[in-house]
């Protein structure tokens, strides 16, 4: 695939039009494995698991050939031990999530679903079990890591299912988390962040004890970031409701380095702990984030 056509360099907004989460996130994953120039790993155990599609560089030797012969389909036995990771997508879908600043964007919750959509799948083709947690003011969905072919349907479905809560009650998702990933593994966290700190790093910090891998995708819509609104409006905090009538040019700078303290604040804090912390912005493609998640898993192996 050439470069200047791969959906993972696309812009965001022009990619959520053209089909569903699924279809998306296919593609998204499908353009950025043709940038790795990679070979799949080899080795297998000997207790069978299930049957994956074959893959260019896959040994012929666990090719099924009757199946091949039978139904003109390649496909190749896979067992437990190919599953070498448990991983977990913990995606933040509170009211705060919902936001956009331009018509030309997509809102912070449409940008997390097709990042954790695409990372699971992209997961799920290395062989490893992904498990999947939505939350707002409470756990809305809870599915166990798990490497099956039928997975992919799982999380997809699940990210399709709707949310009511308005507060972000993420340490609560973590202890879940926690409870799915019974060894040692990895947490992707994908949020905006707009919670209190200190619960949120008492969590992380027991993952990390535990021995699992945290990558925290930090989104955010550009003009979060830069403030780039004008005149005078009235600010509402979509989860508390809290409303400040507040002129722009009267709060820019001071907004300005108040989020780029908050973002450094959490920064230092997940480094400190062995974490990793990702800001995203809903304008960016979704090469970088695909490779933080791509890296860490290959630390694992």
């Amino acid at each position: 695939m050439e470069s200047s056509l791969r959906a993972d360099l696309f812009d965001p907004a022009s990619l959520a039009t053209l089909g569903h989460i699924e279809v998306v996130a296919r593609w998204i994953v499908d353009g950025f494995l043709s940038g790795l120039h990679r070979s799949p790993r080899k080795g297998f155990s000997v207790e069978f698991a299930d049957y994956r599609p074959y893959q260019p560089g896959d040994d012929l030797r666990y090719v099924d050939w009757k199946i091949a012969a039978r139904a003109d389909r390649w496909v190749v036995k896979q067992y437990e031990e190919e599953t070498n990771l448990r991983a977990t997508l913990v995606l933040d879908v509170s009211r705060s999530m919902d936001w956009k600043s331009a018509a030309g964007r997509i809102t912070k919750r449409a940008y997390a679903q097709q990042l954790a959509a695409a990372m699971g799948l992209l997961l799920l083709r290395q062989r490893d079990a992904v498990g999947l947690i939505r939350f707002d003011d409470a756990v809305r969905t809870s599915v166990p890591p798990r490497a099956r072919t039928t997975q992919w349907r799982r999380i997809v479905s699940a990210l399709n299912e709707p949310s009511g809560g308005r507060a972000s009650e993420l340490a609560v998702a973590l202890g879940q988390a926690a409870r799915l990933v019974t060894r040692r593994g990895m947490v992707l966290l994908v949020s905006d962040l707009l919670v209190d700190p200190e619960p949120v790093l008492t969590s992380l910090r027991g993952l990390r004890a535990a021995g699992h891998d945290v990558v925290v995708f930090h989104v955010m819509d550009p003009a979060e970031q830069d403030f780039s609104f004008e005149g005078e409006a009235q600010y509402t905090d979509p989860e508390s409701s809290l409303a400040v009538p507040a002129a722009a040019a009267d709060v820019r700078v001071a907004y300005r380095d108040t989020v780029s303290q908050v973002v450094g604040e959490w920064r230092d804090a997940l480094s400190a702990m062995g974490a990793t912390h990702e800001l995203v912005l809903t304008d960016q493609p979704y090469t970088m984030p695909l490779r933080k998640a791509f890296d860490a898993r290959q630390r694992r192996i």
